[in-house]
């Protein structure tokens, strides 16, 4: 079984809480719908409008980064490694 990915900002190593909540505000092509939802529920796709966020924004640093570098597998963990190529290449 492959492991969970660890999850925080690849610039601060700040964590995201249970009750972290982003704002599908308008931003990238597509987006602004005005949804709040915990963006690593559903791997950065705005469940009120359907658009995947290429970048996230860390509520501590304020930076933004590329929504998949957020996701920090053990290493050694081949089968996490290839979902997560995969789904750099599905978009």
């Amino acid at each position: 079984m492959a492991s969970q990915p660890h999850i925080h900002c690849p610039r601060c190593q700040w964590e995201p809480r249970i009750d972290s909540r982003w704002y599908c505000a308008p931003g990238e092509p597509g987006s602004g719908c005005g949804t709040r939802w915990h963006t690593f529920w559903t791997a950065g796709c705005c469940p009120g409008c359907g658009h995947f966020w290429e970048m996230t924004q860390c509520f501590s640093c304020k930076q933004s980064s590329p929504h998949q570098s957020w996701y920090h597998y053990p290493s050694g963990d081949d089968e996490a490694q290839r979902r997560q190529e995969a789904l750099e290449t599905a978009r």
